[in-house]
C-alpha cells in the first residue's frame, strides 16, 4: 500500500472520491495527511444506572453490552468549550464527516500537539474502505492534577489515506453514516453469544471463511 500525497488528495477532493463535510479549509491540509477537527459531541462513561433493584453499577465487562445508555452524552452549542478532568476518559467525534472511496483505506493518528498537551489518543484505529460518517475517538487525561480544556475546533488528529492494491467491495461498518451515538448497536449476536459462552471451537468451526 501506498500513503497518497497532499496533490492526490486535492485531486480526490475535486472529483469527490474523497469528501469531507464541512470542506477543510487551509489549515488541515499537510503533505501526506488531514487534520481533523474536534467536534462537538462528547460522550462520558456512566459508573451506575438505576434498575429495579436499586443504584445498581454498569456492567462493561461484557463486550456486547456496551451501547449508548452507557454514557452521558454531552452536545455543545458554539463558543462552549469542555473540561477534561485529570485521568477522565471520554469519547469524542469530529467535526467532519468523511467518505472513503473503495480503492482507499485511512488510518488515525494523534497529532503531536494533542500528545503534549497530556492527553492519549493512541493510534485510533483504520477507517474501512467505503466508510461515510463521522468518527469517534476515544481521549483520555494522563495528567494528575491538570484539567485539559477541549474546544470544539480545534485540529485533534490526523487522517492519512493509503491506496489499496485492489478496488475491494466495502463491508458497512456499523457507524457507517450513523449518528456516533446511534452507531453503538451489539456485536454481530451469534459471535458474541459464542464467545460469552467460551466456545471458540464451534465459532472457528461453524464460520469458516
Amino acid at each position: 500500500m501506498a500513503i497518497i500525497t497532499k496533490r492526490q488528495i486535492i485531486e480526490k477532493i475535486s472529483k469527490n472520491e474523497i469528501a469531507f463535510n464541512p470542506g477543510l479549509d487551509k489549515f488541515q491540509l499537510q503533505d501526506h495527511a488531514v487534520d481533523l477537527r474536534l467536534g462537538f459531541t462528547f460522550m462520558i462513561p456512566k459508573v451506575w444506572h438505576l434498575t429495579g433493584k436499586g443504584r445498581e453499577l454498569l456492567d462493561v465487562t461484557h463486550f456486547d453490552k456496551v451501547d449508548a445508555q452507557h454514557f452521558d452524552v454531552v452536545e455543545l452549542e458554539q463558543g462552549q468549550f469542555f473540561d477534561l478532568l485529570p485521568g477522565e476518559y471520554i469519547l469524542v467525534c469530529t467535526l467532519e464527516s468523511i467518505k472513503v472511496p473503495n480503492n482507499l483505506m485511512a488510518v488515525l493518528y494523534p497529532r503531536s500537539s494533542t500528545n503534549r498537551k497530556g492527553l492519549s489518543l493512541d493510534l485510533t484505529g483504520i477507517v474501512d474502505s467505503g466508510y461515510e460518517g463521522q468518527l469517534t475517538m476515544p481521549i483520555r487525561n494522563n495528567t494528575k492534577s491538570q484539567t485539559v480544556r477541549l474546544y470544539p475546533g480545534e485540529r485533534l488528529c490526523q487522517i492519512v489515506f493509503e491506496e489499496l492494491t485492489e478496488v475491494v467491495e466495502a463491508k458497512r461498518s456499523k457507524y457507517h453514516k450513523a449518528d456516533i451515538i446511534d452507531g453503538f448497536k451489539r456485536e454481530e449476536e451469534e459471535e458474541s453469544q459464542l464467545i460469552l459462552n467460551g466456545d471458540i471451537k464451534k465459532l472457528k468451526s461453524d464460520f469458516k471463511i
